[in-house]
């Protein structure tokens, strides 16, 4: 066996000291999943909230999205600022609140070509929304500020 010299050994320290230390993406953190996996495109092509599939996702603005079918993956790659919710994860009534409520998918209203998601079923959320739309969606674009940033 032959035994490293002195000066190779502080040759290897240097050399392992300049080189980057990279990290394998199998470790990076995954982002976070979209509306709870529900497909954004199925409220509007589907008139209803729809679980997407885990085999079909798209990776956009800090966020995961699942769809449940491809031709709904590619309407949102084309424009997906129409389809994903204004307020992201989160309920728009609350935000409009100055509140972060996490949003369930199954809560939702279409105002405008724009999608909603709400932390409760009516009377609260989209009901209570509806009251007075323009001035909650006024409230709640202020209020954006409070959301997380990625």
């Amino acid at each position: 066996m032959n035994p490293v010299s002195r000066r190779n050994a502080v040759r290897l320290v240097f050399l392992a000291a300049a080189t980057p230390l990279t990290t394998s993406m199998s470790f990076a953190a995954e982002m976070p999943l979209a509306i709870k996996g529900y497909d954004p495109v199925a409220y509007f092509t589907d008139g209803k909230p729809m679980a997407g599939r885990t085999d079909i996702e798209h990776e956009w603005n800090g966020h995961r999205y699942r769809f449940t079918v491809a031709e709904h993956r590619e309407l949102f790659k084309v424009d997906p600022a129409h389809y994903a919710p204004q307020f992201g994860n989160y309920c728009a009534m609350a935000l409009s609140m100055s509140l972060l409520v996490v949003a369930d998918p199954e809560n939702w209203l279409i105002d405008d070509g724009k999608l909603y998601v709400f932390g409760k079923p009516a009377p609260a959320g989209p009901a209570l929304f509806q009251k007075d739309l323009a001035a909650n969606i006024s409230k709640a674009n202020h209020n954006r500020s409070l959301l997380p940033k990625l």
